[in-house]
């Protein structure tokens, strides 16, 4: 082999062995020696033998979500303002306080709480059980209009269970008193004019046996041919008007004790009831469009009657808690309130009749179902007559400021549905609003807070 030969092999060998380590250092990549640069040898990063193994990078942690954004599951219930709570119509309903268990969720049970085992001594340290805790919860119990059965549920949680199985059929109009514990149903004997009026006491409940669905309702029947009938303020008597020869007679029942007392007597029959407060029940005369009408307030104590708002045609009123104040309609249907002490009186802005409103229980504000539009026509005989129907939305409006609000209008919130509401209730905190939709005499419940 000649000179020149030799050192062209040298030099082809030598850039074979550099292109191979080459290969190898970039395919391997740099190789962490620990901490700072001590023990890195320089010739190792071209070794592709070396003893050493690859390094495996950390996992990447994800960074933290810190703005509090939960995405909404796709299966999750859309909770509504208001709901339907009756399945059927109904004739009447109350709102009350009901005792149930409370559910707690993730307690660990108490070993403490164990029973004796068997061949345990008298000596036998033990604790005694704990009581289940419990809640007062706002309920509902409601009349079916068709078959007089009773019905019920708590307001947070729909659940409709019946309450009694008594069958009395077609229930006109119902009343619960004395706390829940007693109804008054009113419907026509056969010969479809007679109005007969029947009082029933409830069977009590028992913490955790509300399921019970075949109790019977025992009671009694008041004098036939009642024509109007009210309920007291704190439910525990009824005031009901029946003639008596050519006059009527007002009389009052305490539901618990059956206590009967006579506080009004007119040769005038035409009268519509309320009771706002236990000093004062207040008697308006039947509205009728292009009539004038004419309110009065019967002291309980000295039954003595006075005067409290009249010449206003087709007046119907529902009085505060306070007995001060009375809402009052027109046959325009402009609401308004009246100051019976000052007797002064103050349009509110909106039209309605008071037979869509209810008083807060203060006494300072009144809620109502308020027509979107008004048709023409003869009020409020033509709405009483179901001559024509409302669609409303609901307000709240400030007796002291006059502000009106609007709470709900229920098209928006159930499509397709358009509530004429009336017989309206609210339950002891204010956190519900409870109707009866006219249309078609279903139970609805507004959740307010």
């Amino acid at each position: 082999m000649s000179k020149r030969n030799f050192i062209l092999l040298i030099i082809i060998l030598f850039i074979a062995v550099v292109v191979i380590l080459g290969f190898f250092y970039f395919q391997k990549g740099p190789t962490s020696g620990g901490e700072g640069n001590e023990g890195t040898n320089f010739i190792s990063r071209f070794n592709p033998f070396g003893n050493k193994k690859p390094t495996i990078p950390p996992p990447v942690t994800p960074p933290t979500d810190v703005s509090g954004y939960q995405p909404s599951s796709p299966t999750e219930e859309i909770k509504l303002k208001l709901k339907k709570v009756s399945s059927m119509p109904i004739a009447g309903f109350t709102v009350f306080s009901k005792e149930r268990l409370k559910e707690v969720v993730g307690v660990t049970p108490n070993p403490t709480l164990a029973l004796p085992l068997t061949g345990e001594g008298k000596n036998s340290k033990t604790t005694k059980p704990t009581p289940p805790l419990t809640e007062f919860m706002p309920a509902l119990r409601y009349v079916d209009k068709a078959t007089g059965n009773i019905y019920q549920t708590f307001t947070d949680k729909i659940e409709e269970r019946r309450f009694s199985t008594t069958t009395i059929p077609k229930i006109y109009e119902a009343y619960f008193g004395a706390k829940a514990e007693s109804v008054v149903m009113r419907y026509l004997k056969e010969d479809g004019r007679t109005i007969q009026t029947f009082i029933g006491n409830l069977p009590k409940e028992y913490l955790g046996a509300d399921a019970t669905p075949d109790n019977e309702i025992k009671g009694s029947f008041l004098p036939e041919g009642i024509k109007d009938l009210s309920l007291s303020s704190d439910s525990l008597s009824i005031f009901y008007l029946f003639n008596v020869g050519d006059n009527i007679v007002g009389t009052t029942l305490n539901l618990s004790n059956n206590k009967k007392m006579q506080i009004f007597d007119s040769p005038f029959v035409e009268w519509l009831s309320f009771w706002p407060n236990n000093k004062m029940i207040t008697l308006t005369t039947k509205p009728a469009s292009g009539i004038s009408g004419y309110m009065y307030g019967i002291d309980t104590n000295s039954k003595n009657l006075s005067k409290i708002l009249g010449g206003i045609n087709g007046l119907t009123t529902l009085t505060g808690p306070n007995g001060r104040l009375v809402l009052y309609g027109n046959d325009n249907l402009s609401l308004n309130v009246y100051h019976a002490d000052t007797k002064i009186s103050e349009p509110l802005g909106v039209k309605t009749l008071p037979e869509k409103c209810v008083w807060s229980k203060a006494g300072e504000a009144v809620y109502c179902a308020v027509p979107k539009m008004i048709d023409f026509g003869s009020y409020p005989d033509a709405w009483y007559q179901g001559e024509i129907s409302f669609s409303d939305q609901f307000w709240k409006v400030d007796i002291k400021t006059g502000n009106a609000t609007i709470i709900l209008d229920p098209a928006t919130e159930v499509e397709g549905e358009e509530i004429d509401g009336t017989k309206l209730a609210l339950e002891e905190k204010e956190n519900y609003l409870f109707f009866v939709n006219k249309k078609d005499s279903f139970l609805w419940e507004l959740k307010l807070k």
